[in-house]
């Protein structure tokens, strides 16, 4: 499995809106940054969903710099 096959395999979560938020962020802006960002994105991934979720949500910030850089790209996806 590509590497890309892996990322869409973990974005695949147990809530659909989490789900679209993280596959969009694969689809749309993964392939055009760089390396650091992409590590930060596959690190976000090993996270647990209620965490994404109030991340992803606004109820919480999360930690690492670059997991809220995407974070907040993907909230602000419609600007985007």
């Amino acid at each position: 499995m590509s590497e890309a096959g892996r990322l869409r395999w973990r974005c695949r979560r147990g809530m659909r809106e989490l789900d679209q938020l993280l596959e969009w962020y694969l689809d749309t802006r993964y392939p055009q940054v760089d390396n650091a960002a992409k590590d930060a994105f596959a690190a976000l991934l090993e996270q647990q969903d209620p965490e994404l979720w109030n991340w992803l949500s606004g109820r919480d910030t999360p930690a690492v710099a670059a997991w809220q850089r995407i974070v907040d790209e993907i909230r602000t996806r419609d600007r985007v």
